[in-house]
Protein backbone atom coordinates (compact mmCIF):
# COMPACT_ATOMS: atom_id res chain seq x y z
CA UNK A 1 0.00 0.00 0.00
CA UNK A 2 1.32 3.58 -1.09
CA UNK A 3 0.70 6.87 1.04
CA UNK A 4 2.61 10.11 0.79
CA UNK A 5 3.35 11.80 3.68
CA UNK A 6 1.03 13.86 5.16
CA UNK A 7 1.51 16.72 7.69
CA UNK A 8 3.84 15.69 11.04
CA UNK A 9 1.88 15.43 14.16
CA UNK A 10 2.92 17.59 17.39
CA UNK A 11 5.76 16.60 19.31
CA UNK A 12 4.54 14.77 22.03
CA UNK A 13 7.11 12.15 22.78
CA UNK A 14 9.43 13.46 24.49
CA UNK A 15 12.03 10.88 24.59
CA UNK A 16 12.58 7.37 26.34
CA UNK A 17 9.09 6.77 28.80
CA UNK A 18 8.23 10.74 28.21
CA UNK A 19 4.92 11.43 26.57
CA UNK A 20 3.38 14.94 26.85
CA UNK A 21 -0.49 15.60 25.97
CA UNK A 22 -3.12 18.31 26.70
CA UNK A 23 -0.08 19.98 28.62
CA UNK A 24 0.61 17.54 31.48
CA UNK A 25 3.85 15.42 31.04
CA UNK A 26 4.22 11.49 32.36
CA UNK A 27 7.34 9.28 32.66
CA UNK A 28 7.14 6.08 32.45
CA UNK A 29 9.79 3.26 33.61
CA UNK A 30 7.79 1.31 31.57
CA UNK A 31 4.69 2.63 29.84
CA UNK A 32 1.19 2.32 31.45
CA UNK A 33 -1.05 2.15 28.28
CA UNK A 34 -4.35 2.81 31.03
CA UNK A 35 -2.63 5.24 32.81
CA UNK A 36 -5.55 7.27 34.10
CA UNK A 37 -4.04 9.90 36.21
CA UNK A 38 -4.76 13.00 33.86
CA UNK A 39 -8.35 11.91 32.73
CA UNK A 40 -9.84 9.98 29.99
CA UNK A 41 -8.73 12.20 27.07
CA UNK A 42 -5.05 11.95 28.32
CA UNK A 43 -5.34 8.04 27.94
CA UNK A 44 -6.59 8.25 24.38
CA UNK A 45 -3.82 10.75 23.78
CA UNK A 46 -1.37 8.01 24.60
CA UNK A 47 -3.37 5.12 22.56
CA UNK A 48 -3.51 7.01 19.60
CA UNK A 49 0.06 7.11 18.82
CA UNK A 50 -0.16 10.45 16.79
CA UNK A 51 3.30 10.76 18.13
CA UNK A 52 4.42 7.97 15.24
CA UNK A 53 4.32 10.93 12.55
CA UNK A 54 5.83 13.61 14.63
CA UNK A 55 9.34 15.24 13.08
CA UNK A 56 12.46 13.32 14.30
CA UNK A 57 10.63 9.66 14.94
CA UNK A 58 12.74 7.47 13.36
CA UNK A 59 12.12 3.91 12.30
CA UNK A 60 14.06 1.92 15.20
CA UNK A 61 11.72 4.62 17.76
CA UNK A 62 8.69 4.15 16.14
CA UNK A 63 8.90 0.42 16.04
CA UNK A 64 10.24 -0.11 19.52
CA UNK A 65 7.30 2.06 21.15
CA UNK A 66 4.93 -0.31 18.77
CA UNK A 67 6.34 -3.53 19.56
CA UNK A 68 6.09 -1.94 23.42
CA UNK A 69 2.37 -1.83 22.93
CA UNK A 70 2.14 -5.18 21.58
CA UNK A 71 3.29 -6.59 24.99
CA UNK A 72 0.69 -5.29 26.97
CA UNK A 73 -2.12 -5.41 24.69
CA UNK A 74 -3.54 -8.25 26.59
CA UNK A 75 -4.65 -5.38 29.34
CA UNK A 76 -5.68 -2.71 27.28
CA UNK A 77 -8.75 -0.91 28.26
CA UNK A 78 -9.76 2.85 27.04
CA UNK A 79 -7.31 2.08 24.00
CA UNK A 80 -9.55 -0.67 22.46
CA UNK A 81 -12.62 1.42 22.36
CA UNK A 82 -13.37 2.41 18.91
CA UNK A 83 -12.16 5.98 18.54
CA UNK A 84 -8.74 5.31 19.72
CA UNK A 85 -8.94 1.83 17.77
CA UNK A 86 -9.63 4.18 14.89
CA UNK A 87 -7.40 6.59 15.35
CA UNK A 88 -4.22 4.44 16.12
CA UNK A 89 -4.92 1.88 13.13
CA UNK A 90 -4.60 5.05 10.50
CA UNK A 91 -1.24 6.03 12.77
CA UNK A 92 -0.20 2.86 12.38
CA UNK A 93 -0.59 1.71 9.13
CA UNK A 94 1.03 5.53 8.02
CA UNK A 95 4.16 4.52 9.91
CA UNK A 96 4.52 1.46 8.65
CA UNK A 97 3.85 2.05 5.12
CA UNK A 98 6.23 5.30 4.74
CA UNK A 99 9.05 3.13 6.33
CA UNK A 100 7.76 0.35 4.06
CA UNK A 101 7.94 -1.56 7.60
CA UNK A 102 6.45 -5.92 6.97
CA UNK A 103 5.79 -7.14 10.66
CA UNK A 104 3.36 -10.53 11.52
CA UNK A 105 3.03 -9.90 14.88
CA UNK A 106 2.41 -5.94 14.15
CA UNK A 107 -0.38 -6.83 11.10
CA UNK A 108 -1.73 -9.49 13.64
CA UNK A 109 -2.95 -7.32 16.51
CA UNK A 110 -3.84 -4.55 14.16
CA UNK A 111 -6.12 -6.56 11.85
CA UNK A 112 -7.27 -7.94 15.32
CA UNK A 113 -8.14 -4.25 15.95
CA UNK A 114 -10.41 -3.93 12.81
CA UNK A 115 -12.27 -6.86 13.19
CA UNK A 116 -12.82 -5.43 16.33
CA UNK A 117 -13.91 -2.14 15.33
CA UNK A 118 -16.16 -3.28 12.42
CA UNK A 119 -18.38 -5.00 15.03
CA UNK A 120 -18.08 -1.79 17.62
CA UNK A 121 -19.06 0.82 14.89
CA UNK A 122 -20.05 4.57 16.98
CA UNK A 123 -23.75 4.09 15.22
CA UNK A 124 -24.65 5.93 18.85
CA UNK A 125 -22.62 9.12 18.69
CA UNK A 126 -22.13 9.87 15.13
CA UNK A 127 -20.60 12.66 14.04
CA UNK A 128 -16.37 13.07 14.33
CA UNK A 129 -16.53 9.42 15.75
CA UNK A 130 -18.56 7.60 12.83
CA UNK A 131 -16.52 9.37 10.37
CA UNK A 132 -13.12 8.60 12.13
CA UNK A 133 -14.35 5.08 12.31
CA UNK A 134 -15.08 5.20 8.81
CA UNK A 135 -11.56 6.39 7.33
CA UNK A 136 -9.91 4.20 9.74
CA UNK A 137 -11.49 1.59 7.90
CA UNK A 138 -10.76 2.98 4.13
CA UNK A 139 -6.51 2.93 5.69
CA UNK A 140 -7.17 -1.10 6.96
CA UNK A 141 -9.02 -2.17 3.97
CA UNK A 142 -6.25 -0.83 1.55
CA UNK A 143 -3.81 -1.63 3.52
CA UNK A 144 -5.17 -5.68 4.20
CA UNK A 145 -6.94 -5.55 0.58
CA UNK A 146 -10.05 -6.54 2.77
CA UNK A 147 -13.46 -6.26 0.97
CA UNK A 148 -15.22 -6.17 4.57
CA UNK A 149 -13.52 -3.25 5.51
CA UNK A 150 -13.85 -1.58 2.21
CA UNK A 151 -17.62 -2.03 1.70
CA UNK A 152 -18.14 -0.92 5.41
CA UNK A 153 -15.85 2.24 4.86
CA UNK A 154 -17.36 3.37 1.38
CA UNK A 155 -20.86 2.79 3.25
CA UNK A 156 -19.76 5.02 6.30
CA UNK A 157 -18.13 7.38 3.94
CA UNK A 158 -20.64 8.17 1.28
CA UNK A 159 -23.32 8.42 3.95
CA UNK A 160 -21.45 10.66 6.52
CA UNK A 161 -19.93 13.06 4.43
CA UNK A 162 -22.82 14.02 2.36
CA UNK A 163 -24.72 14.22 5.99
CA UNK A 164 -21.70 15.59 8.41
CA UNK A 165 -20.61 18.54 5.57
CA UNK A 166 -22.98 21.67 5.84
CA UNK A 167 -23.29 22.92 1.90
CA UNK A 168 -21.24 25.67 3.01
CA UNK A 169 -18.29 23.09 3.72
CA UNK A 170 -18.37 23.38 7.48
CA UNK A 171 -18.31 20.37 9.54
CA UNK A 172 -21.85 19.94 11.33
CA UNK A 173 -20.34 20.42 14.84
CA UNK A 174 -19.64 23.60 14.05
CA UNK A 175 -16.10 23.78 15.99
CA UNK A 176 -13.59 25.01 13.58
CA UNK A 177 -10.93 22.89 15.56
CA UNK A 178 -13.29 19.58 14.56
CA UNK A 179 -13.57 21.17 11.03
CA UNK A 180 -9.89 20.96 11.14
CA UNK A 181 -9.56 17.50 12.33
CA UNK A 182 -12.08 15.84 9.91
CA UNK A 183 -10.58 18.00 6.82
CA UNK A 184 -7.56 16.25 7.75
CA UNK A 185 -8.64 13.12 7.79
CA UNK A 186 -10.77 13.76 4.44
CA UNK A 187 -7.46 15.06 2.65
CA UNK A 188 -5.51 11.70 3.64
CA UNK A 189 -8.57 9.55 2.53
CA UNK A 190 -7.97 11.57 -1.24
CA UNK A 191 -3.99 11.12 -0.86
CA UNK A 192 -4.22 7.33 -0.16
CA UNK A 193 -6.75 6.60 -3.26
CA UNK A 194 -4.55 9.14 -5.45
CA UNK A 195 -1.70 6.75 -4.29
CA UNK A 196 -3.60 3.63 -4.94
CA UNK A 197 -4.56 3.70 -8.40
CA UNK A 198 -8.08 1.87 -8.84
CA UNK A 199 -9.49 1.72 -5.66
CA UNK A 200 -12.96 3.06 -4.92
CA UNK A 201 -13.37 5.31 -7.93
CA UNK A 202 -16.57 6.74 -6.52
CA UNK A 203 -15.17 7.52 -2.88
CA UNK A 204 -12.20 9.18 -4.37
CA UNK A 205 -14.90 11.87 -6.07
CA UNK A 206 -16.88 12.09 -3.27
CA UNK A 207 -13.36 13.12 -1.19
CA UNK A 208 -11.95 15.64 -4.09
CA UNK A 209 -15.63 18.16 -3.96
CA UNK A 210 -15.90 16.86 -0.07
CA UNK A 211 -11.96 18.57 0.30
CA UNK A 212 -12.48 21.67 -1.65
CA UNK A 213 -15.36 22.59 0.38
CA UNK A 214 -14.43 22.01 3.46
CA UNK A 215 -10.60 24.22 1.86
CA UNK A 216 -13.09 26.77 1.71
CA UNK A 217 -14.67 27.21 4.68
CA UNK A 218 -11.44 26.92 6.84
CA UNK A 219 -9.87 29.55 4.71
CA UNK A 220 -13.04 31.78 4.97
CA UNK A 221 -13.21 31.34 8.78
CA UNK A 222 -9.58 31.58 9.71
CA UNK A 223 -8.15 34.67 10.60
CA UNK A 224 -5.94 36.68 8.80
CA UNK A 225 -2.94 35.25 10.62
CA UNK A 226 -4.38 31.51 10.03
CA UNK A 227 -5.29 31.13 13.04
CA UNK A 228 -8.71 29.76 14.05
CA UNK A 229 -11.64 31.66 16.13
CA UNK A 230 -11.83 29.09 19.00
CA UNK A 231 -15.75 28.18 19.38
CA UNK A 232 -17.38 25.80 20.27
CA UNK A 233 -15.36 23.18 22.03
CA UNK A 234 -11.89 24.11 20.36
CA UNK A 235 -8.22 24.74 21.68
CA UNK A 236 -4.81 25.57 19.98
CA UNK A 237 -2.36 22.54 19.44
CA UNK A 238 -5.14 19.66 18.86
CA UNK A 239 -5.28 19.64 15.29
CA UNK A 240 -3.17 20.55 12.26
CA UNK A 241 -3.61 24.15 11.14
CA UNK A 242 -5.30 25.78 8.63
CA UNK A 243 -1.63 26.83 6.63
CA UNK A 244 -0.59 23.25 6.75
CA UNK A 245 -4.19 22.14 5.58
CA UNK A 246 -4.12 24.57 2.91
CA UNK A 247 -0.20 23.70 1.96
CA UNK A 248 -1.59 19.66 1.95
CA UNK A 249 -4.48 20.27 -0.08
CA UNK A 250 -2.53 22.40 -2.17
CA UNK A 251 0.41 19.41 -2.97
CA UNK A 252 -2.17 17.14 -3.47
CA UNK A 253 -4.01 19.54 -6.55
CA UNK A 254 -6.43 21.09 -4.31
CA UNK A 255 -6.80 24.94 -4.11
CA UNK A 256 -9.17 26.57 -1.58
CA UNK A 257 -11.31 29.02 -2.77
CA UNK A 258 -13.25 31.54 -0.54
CA UNK A 259 -17.19 29.78 0.57
CA UNK A 260 -19.79 32.27 1.56
CA UNK A 261 -20.93 31.36 4.84
CA UNK A 262 -24.53 30.40 4.85
CA UNK A 263 -26.45 27.35 6.63
CA UNK A 264 -23.07 26.76 8.88
CA UNK A 265 -24.88 30.02 10.63
CA UNK A 266 -21.28 31.69 11.05
CA UNK A 267 -20.79 35.03 9.12
CA UNK A 268 -17.04 37.01 8.94
CA UNK A 269 -16.67 40.95 8.51
CA UNK A 270 -13.69 42.43 7.54
CA UNK A 271 -13.50 46.51 7.81
CA UNK A 272 -10.34 48.23 7.56
CA UNK A 273 -8.40 46.99 11.03
CA UNK A 274 -11.26 45.06 12.02
CA UNK A 275 -11.88 41.25 11.50
CA UNK A 276 -15.45 40.21 13.55
CA UNK A 277 -16.92 36.68 13.62
CA UNK A 278 -20.58 36.74 14.36
CA UNK A 279 -22.41 33.67 15.86
CA UNK A 280 -25.99 33.02 14.35
CA UNK A 281 -25.39 28.79 14.41
CA UNK A 282 -27.80 26.44 15.11
CA UNK A 283 -27.94 23.93 17.73
CA UNK A 284 -26.22 20.96 15.62
CA UNK A 285 -26.13 18.10 14.81
CA UNK A 286 -29.55 17.83 16.04
CA UNK A 287 -28.96 14.28 17.04
CA UNK A 288 -25.56 14.74 18.88
CA UNK A 289 -24.03 18.81 19.44
CA UNK A 290 -21.56 17.50 22.17
CA UNK A 291 -19.45 19.70 21.27
CA UNK A 292 -22.18 22.70 21.41
CA UNK A 293 -21.77 25.91 23.79
CA UNK A 294 -25.06 27.82 24.93
CA UNK A 295 -22.87 30.97 22.82
CA UNK A 296 -25.52 32.16 20.57
CA UNK A 297 -25.32 35.61 19.34
CA UNK A 298 -21.62 35.92 20.89
CA UNK A 299 -19.41 38.47 18.65
CA UNK A 300 -15.27 37.57 18.63
CA UNK A 301 -13.58 40.73 17.68
CA UNK A 302 -9.90 41.40 16.77
CA UNK A 303 -8.39 44.99 15.84
CA UNK A 304 -4.99 45.24 14.18
CA UNK A 305 -4.19 41.81 14.38
CA UNK A 306 -5.07 41.05 17.72
CA UNK A 307 -7.52 39.25 19.58
CA UNK A 308 -9.69 41.67 21.27
CA UNK A 309 -13.33 40.03 21.90
CA UNK A 310 -12.36 36.34 22.38
CA UNK A 311 -14.51 33.02 23.54
CA UNK A 312 -13.28 31.89 27.34
CA UNK A 313 -12.26 28.58 25.50
CA UNK A 314 -11.94 24.91 26.31
CA UNK A 315 -9.62 23.60 28.91
CA UNK A 316 -11.31 20.56 30.05
CA UNK A 317 -13.56 17.30 28.80
CA UNK A 318 -13.99 16.14 32.19
CA UNK A 319 -17.33 16.27 33.48
CA UNK A 320 -16.66 19.03 36.26
CA UNK A 321 -17.95 22.54 37.06
CA UNK A 322 -15.27 23.93 34.99
CA UNK A 323 -16.31 22.45 32.27
CA UNK A 324 -20.56 23.14 32.44
CA UNK A 325 -19.09 26.92 32.94
CA UNK A 326 -17.12 26.76 29.58
CA UNK A 327 -20.19 25.89 27.91
CA UNK A 328 -22.02 28.49 29.44
CA UNK A 329 -23.59 31.35 28.51
CA UNK A 330 -22.04 33.40 30.80
CA UNK A 331 -19.13 32.81 29.52
CA UNK A 332 -19.42 33.74 26.04
CA UNK A 333 -19.68 37.52 24.02
CA UNK A 334 -23.45 37.91 24.63
CA UNK A 335 -26.25 38.37 26.67
CA UNK A 336 -27.69 36.23 29.59
CA UNK A 337 -31.78 36.36 30.92
CA UNK A 338 -32.27 36.06 34.39
CA UNK A 339 -29.52 34.26 34.73
CA UNK A 340 -29.90 31.18 32.30
CA UNK A 341 -28.42 29.79 30.05
CA UNK A 342 -29.74 30.31 26.08
CA UNK A 343 -29.27 26.43 25.64
CA UNK A 344 -29.79 24.13 28.19
CA UNK A 345 -26.43 22.85 28.22
CA UNK A 346 -25.48 19.82 30.81
CA UNK A 347 -23.85 16.74 31.84
CA UNK A 348 -20.55 17.45 29.85
CA UNK A 349 -21.68 16.86 26.39
CA UNK A 350 -25.76 17.38 26.56
CA UNK A 351 -27.75 20.26 25.32
CA UNK A 352 -31.67 20.29 26.54
CA UNK A 353 -33.76 23.00 25.50
CA UNK A 354 -32.06 24.28 22.13
CA UNK A 355 -31.79 27.83 21.47
CA UNK A 356 -33.73 28.32 17.84
CA UNK A 357 -32.29 30.86 15.76
CA UNK A 358 -33.26 33.24 12.52
CA UNK A 359 -31.29 35.51 10.43
CA UNK A 360 -33.34 38.36 9.92
CA UNK A 361 -31.56 40.98 7.76
CA UNK A 362 -28.23 41.09 6.09
CA UNK A 363 -26.09 42.76 3.81
CA UNK A 364 -22.14 42.64 3.36
CA UNK A 365 -21.33 44.74 6.72
CA UNK A 366 -24.52 44.25 8.86
CA UNK A 367 -26.55 40.89 10.31
CA UNK A 368 -29.63 41.30 12.88
CA UNK A 369 -30.54 37.95 14.12
CA UNK A 370 -32.29 36.77 16.92
CA UNK A 371 -33.06 33.34 18.83
CA UNK A 372 -35.88 31.98 21.36
CA UNK A 373 -33.45 30.55 24.11
CA UNK A 374 -35.43 32.64 26.42
CA UNK A 375 -38.51 33.01 27.13
CA UNK A 376 -38.93 36.15 24.95
CA UNK A 377 -36.67 36.59 21.54
CA UNK A 378 -32.98 38.51 22.11
CA UNK A 379 -32.62 40.04 18.99
CA UNK A 380 -29.01 41.84 18.71
CA UNK A 381 -27.59 43.43 15.24
CA UNK A 382 -24.49 44.18 14.51
CA UNK A 383 -22.73 47.32 12.05
CA UNK A 384 -19.93 47.39 10.45
CA UNK A 385 -19.14 51.21 9.81
CA UNK A 386 -16.00 52.89 8.88
CA UNK A 387 -13.71 52.57 12.04
CA UNK A 388 -16.53 51.92 14.33
CA UNK A 389 -18.83 48.49 14.93
CA UNK A 390 -22.12 49.32 16.61
CA UNK A 391 -24.07 46.05 18.41
CA UNK A 392 -27.60 46.65 19.54
CA UNK A 393 -28.98 44.20 21.89
CA UNK A 394 -33.03 43.92 22.55
CA UNK A 395 -34.91 41.91 24.45
CA UNK A 396 -38.79 41.67 22.80
CA UNK A 397 -42.25 41.59 25.19
CA UNK A 398 -42.78 42.15 28.50
CA UNK A 399 -41.46 40.32 31.70
CA UNK A 400 -42.97 40.09 34.61
CA UNK A 401 -38.76 40.94 36.41
CA UNK A 402 -35.95 40.20 34.37
CA UNK A 403 -32.39 40.52 34.62
CA UNK A 404 -30.66 41.40 31.63
CA UNK A 405 -26.89 40.92 31.62
CA UNK A 406 -24.14 41.39 28.77
CA UNK A 407 -20.69 40.00 29.11
CA UNK A 408 -17.70 40.86 26.86
CA UNK A 409 -14.09 39.03 27.48
CA UNK A 410 -10.96 40.40 26.83
CA UNK A 411 -7.73 37.87 26.43
CA UNK A 412 -4.95 37.84 28.81
CA UNK A 413 -2.77 41.08 28.27
CA UNK A 414 -5.53 43.33 28.09
CA UNK A 415 -6.04 45.79 31.04
CA UNK A 416 -9.47 47.55 30.67
CA UNK A 417 -9.77 50.80 32.03
CA UNK A 418 -13.46 52.14 32.95
CA UNK A 419 -14.08 55.86 32.25
CA UNK A 420 -18.15 56.73 32.78
CA UNK A 421 -19.95 54.04 30.88
CA UNK A 422 -17.39 53.32 28.92
CA UNK A 423 -14.13 50.92 28.73
CA UNK A 424 -10.97 51.40 26.68
CA UNK A 425 -9.07 48.14 26.13
CA UNK A 426 -6.94 47.02 23.53
CA UNK A 427 -6.61 50.48 21.64
CA UNK A 428 -10.20 50.64 21.25
CA UNK A 429 -13.51 52.63 23.53
CA UNK A 430 -16.50 50.52 24.71
CA UNK A 431 -19.20 53.06 24.49
CA UNK A 432 -22.26 51.62 26.04
CA UNK A 433 -25.95 53.48 26.60
CA UNK A 434 -29.01 52.42 28.05
CA UNK A 435 -27.23 50.63 30.86
CA UNK A 436 -27.88 50.46 34.60
CA UNK A 437 -24.49 49.41 36.07
CA UNK A 438 -21.20 48.54 33.95
CA UNK A 439 -18.53 46.33 36.02
CA UNK A 440 -14.76 44.99 35.29
CA UNK A 441 -14.33 41.73 36.73
CA UNK A 442 -11.40 38.72 36.29
CA UNK A 443 -12.18 35.55 35.04
CA UNK A 444 -10.02 32.46 34.00
CA UNK A 445 -9.42 32.54 30.08
CA UNK A 446 -8.67 28.79 29.04
CA UNK A 447 -5.67 29.09 26.94
CA UNK A 448 -5.16 25.43 26.06
CA UNK A 449 -6.49 22.56 27.83
CA UNK A 450 -5.07 22.40 31.38
CA UNK A 451 -3.64 25.80 31.14
CA UNK A 452 -5.87 28.60 32.83
CA UNK A 453 -4.85 32.43 33.19
CA UNK A 454 -6.62 35.32 34.32
CA UNK A 455 -8.10 38.37 32.16
CA UNK A 456 -10.85 40.70 32.48
CA UNK A 457 -14.10 40.85 31.22
CA UNK A 458 -16.92 43.62 31.01
CA UNK A 459 -20.75 42.51 32.79
CA UNK A 460 -23.00 45.28 32.16
CA UNK A 461 -26.65 45.60 33.19
CA UNK A 462 -29.21 47.33 30.66
CA UNK A 463 -32.38 48.09 29.79
CA UNK A 464 -33.74 47.38 26.64
CA UNK A 465 -32.83 48.33 23.73
CA UNK A 466 -28.93 48.42 24.58
CA UNK A 467 -26.37 50.13 22.13
CA UNK A 468 -22.62 49.33 22.55
CA UNK A 469 -19.97 51.59 19.85
CA UNK A 470 -16.51 50.13 19.50
CA UNK A 471 -14.07 52.88 17.94
CA UNK A 472 -10.51 53.66 18.16
CA UNK A 473 -9.37 55.54 20.46
CA UNK A 474 -8.17 58.80 19.27
CA UNK A 475 -4.81 59.87 19.71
Amino acid sequence: MAFAKGIPSPTSYKGPGTFRFLNKQKIFKTVDWNYSGFGKLWTYNLNYFDFLLQDGINRETGLELMMGYLKEASGRKDGVEPYPTSVRGINWIKFLSLHSITDESLSAILYKDYCRLLDNLEYHLQGNHLLENGFSLLFGALYFRDEKFADMARRILTLELKEQILKDGAHCELSPMYHQMMLYRVLDAYNLLNNNAHALPELHSLLEKTALKMLGWLQTISWKDGSIPFINDAAPGIAAGTRPLLLYGERLGLKAENMSLNCSGYRKYISGDFEVLFDACPILPTYQPGHTHADTLQVLLRYQGSDILVDTGTSTYEKTRRRQLERSTVSHNTVVVNNKNSSQVWGGFRVGKRAEVSILEEDKYRIKAEHYGYSHPHRRTLTLCHRRIIINDEIKGRFKSKVLLGHLHFPPGITPVKIGNSIRAGGLSFEFTAIESLDLSKYLFAREFNKLENAWKISYKFKTPCEIQIRPVKG
